[in-house]
């Protein structure tokens, strides 16, 4: 952010916002950072995701004008292709299923781009597979279709990397832990890939909501969209992974709600990290930087995490107690 004179861009790709953090109190003994990300053009870290993608695919060559690209979405990164080929003049489908939200929805269509909602669950509960199946038949249709593949697209990390991690280190040179959500694990792993070539004694803890199975988990239904899967991405690689956290999707409810009390709207997946550093609380010690990503605003959240009748409906079963899993 420029905060010498007016912020003035002429495309919406200008509009990532790279250095708010928001302080979190009394949440453990240490300092706790929020690298929030919900400004972003289309308010969610999912922004970078997208232009890395698209940028590495036009400059190898694989997309051309002309294409139409089609890629499979619970909402965030949705909305920001659906934004980018709106800029840059390409067709866009998005699938999605009934997990994603009215807003994201509604944010996807607003841009002229093809919105496709699955129904079907898959064999793990979830409707990932489901999403890929139609993408896949989608493709044999249409050659003209590119499939940008947020699970398997090493752009997806490089985002991260290129990005992310040194905003983080820029504002924070040493940073003892850090928490973040893994949903495609692009973030993760592209923050834990700059984090280990250039802050190596950062512990870094994995956060996963109970339901998927991205590090061996049970597999169920997950509500909330953002992190877990019901397949693990390509792009994850386990052995990079010390620590991960599981989180029960009512404690990510509960957070959230209690952060709105404070005057932040958070989404789902902030809720869930944020519930993730308590349960570490007893480890962070009073000198300790604790950084967390913050993915998006609580805005597109209104009708489910912040909707009572929505939490009764769905989630006042879920009362499985979070466990820690050490991968090594």
């Amino acid at each position: 952010m420029n905060n010498k004179g007016p912020f003035i861009v002429t495309s919406p790709e200008e509009l990532v916002m790279r250095d708010v953090f928001i302080e979190m109190p009394d949440m453990c003994q240490g300092r706790v950072m929020l690298k929030y990300e919900g400004f972003n053009a289309a308010g969610s870290i999912k922004m970078k995701s997208a232009l890395s993608i698209i940028d590495q695919m036009e400059a190898s060559g694989e997309l051309k004008p002309g294409c139409e690209i089609i890629e499979s979405s619970s909402g965030n990164l949705g909305v920001a292709l659906s934004i980018i080929c709106a800029a840059r003049g390409y067709k866009f489908t998005c699938v999605t299923d009934p997990a994603s939200t009215e807003n994201a929805r509604y944010a996807i269509r607003a841009t002229g781009a093809n919105l496709i909602i699955v129904e079907e669950r898959d064999e793990n509960g979830g409707y990932l597979m489901t999403r890929l199946k139609t993408i896949a038949e989608m493709c044999e249709q249409n050659p003209n279709l590119i499939w940008t593949n947020q699970y398997a697209n090493q752009a997806n990390c490089f985002a991260h990397y290129s990005a992310t991690g040194p905003e983080i280190l820029e504002a924070f040179p040493e940073v003892d832990w850090l928490f973040i959500g893994a949903g495609t694990t692009g973030t993760l792993m592209g923050c834990t890939r700059f984090f280990k070539e250039h802050s190596p004694n950062t512990k870094i803890v994995a956060v996963d909501t109970e339901g998927s199975i991205t590090f061996g988990g049970d597999t169920g239904k997950r509500y909330i969209p953002g992190l877990g899967t019901s397949r693990v991405p390509p792009i994850c690689d386990h052995d990079e992974v010390e620590q991960v956290q599981m989180i029960a999707e009512i404690m990510t409810v509960k957070e959230c709600r209690y952060w709105a009390s404070k005057g932040y709207m958070f989404g789902g997946s902030t809720g869930t990290v944020l519930a993730a550093i308590r349960e570490y609380a007893d480890q962070i010690g009073a000198d300790d930087t604790v950084v967390c990503i913050s993915p998006d605003g609580g805005e597109k959240y209104l009708n489910t995490i912040y909707n009572p009748n929505w939490v009764e409906k769905n989630l006042t079963n879920l009362t499985r107690t979070p466990q820690r899993k050490f991968n090594r």
